[in-house]
């Protein structure tokens, strides 16, 4: 193995993994990466077993086809700490890797590339091709309302449901929901579910961008594949089954009411100061032409504020966790959110004015 790749390609394409390869493993490989060319072609591959990725990159010029594993973090922290400009030489002498720039100079362990692990794939049930803007729109939209160690465990991921030209993300983690979708012009997808773990969908979301850069898509009954021409990702995905989520959609709300998304979050974050810290909970209520938000915690302090809004409906009392509202108003896009309540002990649906392809739910908390 002898072969020179620029500092910025290869600190690019160790990036997009880096994210799963962990300093300790019991198993001392996964602490490495895959380093493998195919002519002008260098591949870096990182996997935890649950998630596998790989990063490419171009060389300065062909090499040998050639295989072999090097610890990834201090390759990565070798990177970071030559010049921006710098050459990078690589040449394996019998179980070590010499790494050359300038007059640095390091000596690497190298690990036999036919002990790393792959994740096994299978075949694929769905297939198709996407713009990364849109693949990336709806889970970023979505995300947040994951469940975190969850012991109903299909909730500690993202359900992505595929249906003719419709690609939809849903998340919950039994409080809050939050749905997203988008229409593909020309795809007919077989119906379809899957739930993407947790650290698939933060590890490829920094992957995915607001390009309109193709990305195709594999869906296995274990797996997720997305390629690029940057980076492959494969992820195993979660045996369950996510509960129905239409069953929780409120239905019949007829107090609606619209207003200025960050008026309404900067309002929500100043009274929730003086919030329980525990419980999180601020009062609303809702009345003619008058939307107050009220908290108070232990100390027997509190905190109010009213918003005018245009609203002459019954009046409501409501409790909620401030958290999970401010969550969804740094996530809506619009300048303006509407809100749609039922009473008291129905979750309230938010949305964006101008962004009717995503949906919040939140549900209401005693106080």
């Amino acid at each position: 193995m002898d072969f020179k790749v620029t500092r910025s390609e290869l600190i690019a394409a160790l990036q997009r993994v880096i994210g799963v390869v962990e300093k300790r493993q019991t198993l001392p490989i996964l602490s490495n990466v895959l380093i493998q060319i195919v002519g002008e072609i260098l591949s870096v591959t990182g996997t935890d077993l649950e998630v596998e990725l790989i990063g490419r990159c171009h060389l300065e010029e062909s090499a040998n086809d050639t295989e072999i594993t090097l610890p990834g973090r201090k390759l990565m922290d070798i990177c970071r700490s030559l010049p921006d400009d710098a050459l990078v030489h690589f040449k394996l002498s019998g179980e070590k890797v010499t790494v050359k720039s300038g007059k640095s100079r390091f000596v690497l362990a190298a690990l036999s590339a036919k002990d790393f692990p792959n994740v096994e794939e299978g075949s694929g049930m769905v297939e198709f091709s996407i713009a990364q803007s849109a693949f990336h729109d709806v889970m970023d939209k979505t995300h947040f309302a994951m469940a975190q160690q969850d012991v109903r465990y299909y909730l500690n991921g993202l359900l992505m449901e595929f249906d003719g030209a419709q690609v939809r993300a849903i998340a919950t983690d039994g409080h809050r929901l939050a749905m997203c979708y988008e229409e593909i012009a020309g795809l007919s997808l077989e119906k379809a579910q899957i739930i993407i773990p947790r650290k698939g969908v933060l590890e490829l979301l920094k992957l995915l961008d607001n390009r309109d850069d193709t990305i195709y898509v594999v869906v296995g009954k274990n797996h997720l594949r997305i390629t690029s021409e940057t980076f492959t990702f494969v992820t195993k995905l979660i045996e369950g089954k996510f509960p129905d989520y239409n069953k929780v959609l409120p239905k019949g709300g007829n107090k609606l009411l619209s207003m200025d998304k960050n008026v309404l979050k900067q309002s929500l974050t100043r009274v929730s100061i003086l919030s329980n810290e525990k419980f999180r909970g601020v009062r609303v209520l809702l009345g003619e032409n008058s939307f107050r938000i009220q908290a108070n915690n232990p100390e027997q302090e509190e905190a109010e504020e009213e918003l005018p809004v245009e609203y002459s409906g019954e009046t409501l009392d409501i409790g909620f966790n401030v958290s999970y509202l401010i969550d969804v108003l740094g996530t809506i896009s619009s300048d303006e959110v509407k809100l749609t309540f039922l009473d008291a002990n129905s979750s309230v649906i938010l949305e964006g004015t101008n962004q009717d392809n995503a949906t919040y739910i939140v549900m209401p908390m005693r106080l």
